[in-house]
């Protein structure tokens, strides 16, 4: 069987290499992070998972399906609407019993790569940052640990992101035809933690929205009872919410009953501890080089969470 380099270790790339290694394929990962296992955080991307059948179906492919929806999810049967009188109203999914599932970014990383144990053909290389790719005889050179390491491949695999270094070097040898746009909006991540008894503070089963035209706020829920909280928002709102001041009369006004959900210092530190991260879409085409090199999910087509299905629909589904 081919020999394969799947350059990129998150979601989509650890996926697709254990489903590759199944199928009988030597599997090469190269990461370009420490191994995400053993860090205390982990940077970039943070936003909880919605899974919905898309991504599930792939899971399946790697019968990791229950694993997943049974020890790294919670059900959310519809979304719960936060109004700004405090009213709340659900707006279900589907029908009766059908649910989309909340699951940590990272949970899931770290059981795609615990699954790459079971194949002998897959090895998994971190901390390996991508340089070039000679797309002609299959050559990768990588930097590790101040060192250049090149190796070899059949097929390349560019898993690596929106700011793809395999897309990249795609780009300087043949003709693709690329954009990338970034949306006015920032986010910025915040936790409502569990209340003193070690319950949820809210109802547990929703994705619970406050939409509020130009801007809004999500929370979903963690099996350590708290909600992972992100706040949508024009960077140019962002840039006016200078002081603790500014913050709590912009959340008391428009999201009123997030604060005493929050809390008001844990509220104020955690936002002023944080920078707005960026939102990214990405197109390209085509996504192959010949039969050697092939893109997939953000490094391919890149699609902010909330103008699709995101990581369901064009990433993990995709492989």
């Amino acid at each position: 069987m081919s020999s394969v380099a799947v350059v990129g270790g998150g979601l989509v790339g650890s996926l697709l290499a254990c489903i590759l290694a199944k199928r009988g394929f030597t599997v090469s990962l190269y990461e370009m992070r420490d191994d995400i296992r053993t860090m205390e955080v982990v940077k970039g991307k943070s936003i909880n998972l919605a899974l919905s059948e898309r991504g599930r179906s792939a899971l399946r492919l790697l019968d990791l399906e229950d694993e997943v929806i049974n020890k790294h999810s919670i059900p959310m049967q519809a979304r719960l609407i936060h109004d700004k009188n405090g009213k709340r109203r659900p707006i279900p999914y589907g029908k009766q019993g059908q649910c989309i599932y909340s699951v940590g970014r990272r949970y899931l990383n770290e059981v795609l790569l615990n699954a790459a144990k079971e194949y002998s053909n897959l090895k998994i290389y971190f901390n390996h940052k991508l340089v070039s790719c000679n797309f002609d005889d299959g050559k990768l050179s990588f930097m590790c640990d101040g060192k250049l390491v090149t190796v070899s491949a059949d097929i390349i695999i560019g898993a690596d992101g929106a700011h793809s270094a395999v897309r990249r070097e795609m780009i300087k040898r043949t003709p693709i035809d690329f954009s990338q746009t970034y949306i006015e909006h920032g986010y910025i991540e915040l936790c409502i933690e569990a209340t003193h008894e070690n319950n949820f503070a809210m109802e547990v089963n929703y994705l619970h929205i406050w939409p509020r035209n130009t801007f809004m706020v999500i929370a979903l829920p963690n099996q350590d009872k708290s909600y992972t909280v992100t706040l949508f928002m024009p960077f140019t709102q962002f840039q006016k919410l200078k002081s603790a001041d500014d913050l709590i009369n912009f959340f008391e006004y428009n999201f009123p009953d997030a604060v005493q959900l929050i809390g008001r210092e844990k509220l104020i530190q955690d936002y002023f501890n944080s920078t707005p991260s960026a939102l990214i879409s990405v197109k390209c085409k085509p996504y192959n080089f010949g039969k050697r090199a092939l893109l997939v999910g953000d490094a391919a087509h890149a699609m902010v969470p909330f103008f699709g299905q995101g990581m369901n629909c064009v990433s993990l589904k995709e492989t």
